[in-house]
């Protein structure tokens, strides 16, 4: 049985269906009690409350469930940040980390899957067949010490400590870079990248607000875009290989998609949709080298632009609301 913290949120939901689909079952942790989603409700998955900052309920866990493997996607970064107690607020957030990989080593896991972000590779620019600033960025690239934002700062703080934990305490831990996920139940709309509000603006038949944004957004704008049911396949594939030969995967769609493809994307299926985007933006393209997640897991993106926002609008138009 495979624990999913986070299991009820955005990746982790679907996540949790992926798992299911491959024939696994699943328990679901959160820190609020909640119905499961229709679509995972069944014999073979279960969730439970408990907050992983409280080491002694999530062990409790433990004892009602045979828990073979972990996949932890609850965020362990003081998110959103708090700026009266920050030392307090990063104290906690590392202990959700700990606490997991206690567990993990107190219950003999298999496998701890970890999330970490494309984030990582902030202020990296690959090399590739079009110069500097293009191309594939790979696991093995040194990455830098610092951080212009705390969520891949705290990523990287965890990937060390995985490290040196797996090490240490001979735990199986996997750390997932995780590239630009969107799609249903996407809580956070526009709020590193365009596309989620250029499909929720074209269902609701307004102009896009990307006021969120740390810039203006244009049409040649791009990102390692992954659809969010093809991230939650590929982390259900890492954690049940048999094997995996590297402690870090990118998680992503292996290519660089632009705001104006997804635009093209919603034309075709809203052609009145007012989504447009003003050129002059960065024609840059760097995206997530994927080659390893292929290699050890066999795992190929299903969802192309308009495979994804296609049915990005259909599950809107049903009367979602994210």
């Amino acid at each position: 049985m495979i624990l999913v913290t986070g299991g009820m949120g955005f990746i982790g939901s679907h996540t949790v269906r992926a798992l299911l689909d491959l024939g696994e079952s699943c328990v679901l942790v959160q820190r609020r009690t909640g119905e499961l989603p229709a679509d995972l409700a069944g014999g073979r998955s279960v969730a439970e409350q408990a907050d992983i900052t409280d080491l002694s309920a999530l062990l409790d866990v433990g004892e009602r469930h045979d828990i073979t493997g972990i996949v932890h996607l609850a965020g362990s970064m003081p998110w959103p940040p708090d700026s009266e107690q920050p030392v307090e607020a990063a104290r906690k957030a590392l202990d959700g980390l700990f606490n997991v990989l206690q567990a993990a080593q107190d219950w003999g896991v298999d496998r701890v899957g970890v999330a970490s972000t494309i984030g990582v590779y902030g202020g990296l620019a690959a090399e590739g067949p079009l110069g500097a600033g293009e191309g594939p960025l790979s696991e093995d690239m040194p990455l830098s010490m610092t951080s212009a934002h705390l969520i891949p700062t705290f990523k990287k703080i965890g990937e060390l400590l995985n490290a040196h934990l797996a090490d240490a305490a001979a735990i199986d831990v996997v750390n997932y870079r995780i590239s630009g996920t969107w799609g249903p139940r996407d809580p956070h709309g526009a709020l590193f990248f365009a596309a989620p509000e250029l499909v929720h603006a074209a269902v609701r038949g307004t102009e896009p607000d990307l006021s969120t944004l740390a810039g203006p957004a244009h049409a040649e704008d791009s990102i390692d875009l992954c659809y969010v049911k093809d991230t939650a396949r590929a982390i259900a594939l890492l954690q049940l290989a048999d094997r995996l030969d590297h402690r870090t995967y990118n998680v992503a769609s292996g290519r660089a998609t632009t705001n104006a493809e997804i635009i093209a994307a919603i034309k075709h299926v809203v052609p009145d949709a007012r989504v447009e985007l003003p050129t002059g933006g960065d024609a840059r393209q760097n995206y997530l080298d994927i080659t390893r997640l292929q290699d050890d897991t066999g795992y190929k993106p299903e969802y192309d632009t308009e495979r994804a926002v296609t049915d990005y609008i259909a599950w809107l138009r049903a009367g979602n609301e994210h």
